[in-house]
């Protein structure tokens, strides 16, 4: 690895990450300051029922201690799990780090492509070469990562044996929220069979949906919107200099919009889209074209043919006749997948508009057809369509085209390029701030295994402080939780966190769009700093920023 960096990797694997000053004297000079007991964000009765063993523990800080507690080895596996995102290596360095200023005994093992890895105890041991060599560096190749959801009885079983077999003392999952919840289903199942081994969480995805008042951001989001904002900012030069296009960005987050918020409120575009905002207005597909359609035009009735519009992955899901049309989809084909698997895109459509309502049936077949198409697409483990394969940048350009078209007093034109910013961000080199907060959380975990916090996720907050007063500390899992539908069961799962139109960060779009969609107000990122004034090397969010009451200029 350390031989196929580039002079930036080189002088990257140099940085030494700053971590908040409970932990600076090592994981043994830490204090455990307990909060009161917690319970779940709704359903309460349901979870404690699932959950008797570790539902209602406390919120702990971190506090720096004046006496270390008694040395002793520690024994810790990690899994990544899920989709890459940056900094996912400083997480596991900062677990290292930290159960070796325990002791130099301790030992790290990490599990190989992820949840099965620990199913089927395919690990290697982390060393200080291994560790050393993939330090401050993107990606999740140092042990690779995966998908498998460990929600089985013998699943659990197995992942018990193989803790017992290496006399592991925790086992730290790092994920989204689905991850952590199989962390605390996995943690309450080892409790109640009375293992020693604890199972602890970190708080992973670039989507930004795992937050709360403790996780006031999830790893990896800074650097993946930095990575897209500086790309969107390099469009936003071109459609200046060229003035003859319209860029239409879609942006990675299967749920929420966060991503796209966030990345308008670092560049300024003429249009973006939220998601949440055309839930809650109820905005039928036609009128989110005409909304794109009525900007586009008023910019060329100025004699501006081009822009920039920002589009949430998850868009088509929030449009609610669209959203009806495919849960109605998802229902008939997993009934009829077969009579309609032969059949061409045209052909599927008919056959599919006997077994929709008829209001879905005429959403569907006004659709282009390459899009009817990927709304048939095969669905995922969960029984979603899979939105990042459906090009919802193409459909709304080729809508708004025909709206355009349709209006006689449109005299202006129309060129219009997709894009689609995704796989860019989850693997790019952390910023100082992921860095920094990943390897925080990292130690934090350490912490947590040591002193067998069993059903924990790591949490570092105070995030606009600076990492001098960051407070690390952990929080049950148990308390983001609620009850949900899924595949026909009442499941408990962590509760996700959409965009809030109330809040700051939406707040100051919304007061700022319609300037943005009429000027070229547009803001030029350019790449991620790692080297320079703090203000520029180190700074966090705007989302995080205007949510603590910072002011954004």
């Amino acid at each position: 690895m350390s031989d196929n960096l580039s002079v930036l990797g080189k002088a990257r694997k140099a940085y030494q990450p700053k971590l908040p000053a409970s932990l600076r004297n090592g994981a043994l000079k830490v204090a455990l300051n307990k909060g009161k007991a917690t319970e779940s964000v709704s359903d309460q009765k349901k979870i404690k029922a699932l959950f008797p063993n570790t539902y209602g523990a406390p919120y702990i800080s971190l506090k720096k201690a004046t006496k270390a507690v008694a040395a002793r080895p520690v024994n810790v596996g990690v899994v990544l799990s899920g989709g890459q995102a940056p900094g996912g290596h400083n997480v596991i360095a900062g677990i290292f780090d930290g159960i070796k200023s325990i002791s130099p005994k301790s030992k790290l093992l990490g599990f190989l492509g992820g949840p099965s890895g620990l199913e089927n105890g395919k690990f290697k041991v982390i060393d200080a070469k291994l560790m050393d060599a993939y330090r401050n560096t993107g990606g999740f190749d140092i042990i690779q990562s995966g998908r498998t959801k460990l929600e089985t009885e013998e699943q659990w079983q197995k992942c018990l044996a193989v803790a017992k077999a290496q006399k592991l003392d925790a086992i730290v999952i790092i994920g989204g929220d689905d991850s952590n919840t199989n962390a605390a289903v996995l943690g309450e199942y080892f409790q109640a069979q009375g293992a020693s081994c604890v199972v602890c969480g970190c708080p992973k995805t670039i989507d930004g949906d795992l937050k709360n008042e403790y996780i006031e951001t999830s790893f990896g989001f800074d650097t993946a919107v930095k990575t897209y904002s500086e790309l969107i900012g390099n469009i936003m030069r071109d459609a200046n200099s060229a003035q003859k296009y319209w860029h239409f960005i879609k942006l990675m987050g299967r749920s929420a919009s966060h991503i796209a918020l966030e990345a308008a409120l670092q560049t300024h575009p003429n249009i973006t889209l939220i998601s949440e905002e055309v839930k809650e207005k109820k905005m039928k597909l036609k009128q989110v074209i005409k909304y794109v359609a009525d900007i586009v035009a008023a910019r060329a009735a100025d004699g501006k043919n081009f822009g920039v519009a920002l589009i949430p992955e998850g868009l088509l899901e929030f449009i609610p006749d669209v959203g009806v049309l495919i849960s109605e989809l998802s229902e008939a084909l997993a009934h009829h997948e077969k009579e309609v698997e032969d059949l061409d895109t045209a052909a599927k459509v008919e056959k599919l508009s006997q077994w929709v309502s008829k209001s879905s049936a005429e959403v569907l077949k006004s659709l282009p057809a390459g899009i009817q198409a990927q709304l048939m697409l095969e669905r995922d483990s969960h029984g979603n369509v899979q939105v990042s394969l459906i090009e919802t940048e193409k459909l709304i350009i080729e809508m708004v085209k025909k709206e355009l078209k349709s209006r006689k007093n449109f005299k202006g034109k129309f060129s219009a390029l997709n894009h689609f910013f995704g796989y860019e961000g989850r693997c790019a080199a952390p910023s100082n701030f992921d860095a920094d907060y990943c390897y925080s959380l990292g130690y934090t975990a350490s912490v947590l295994a040591y002193h067998k916090l069993n059903g924990y996720m790591s949490s570092v907050r105070d995030l606009t402080k600076g990492v001098d007063k960051w407070v690390a500390g952990g929080i049950p899992i148990t308390m983001m939780m609620n009850m949900e539908r899924r595949h026909g069961e009442d499941k408990p799962v962590i509760q996700k966190a959409l965009v809030k139109l109330d809040a700051a960060p939406f707040k100051y779009l919304a007061k700022n769009r319609d300037v943005w969609a009429k000027t070229e107000s547009y803001t030029y990122p350019g790449p991620i700093q790692y080297w320079g004034p703090s203000e520029v090397a180190d700074q966090t969010t705007f989302t995080i920023r205007l949510e603590r009451g910072a002011k954004v200029k």
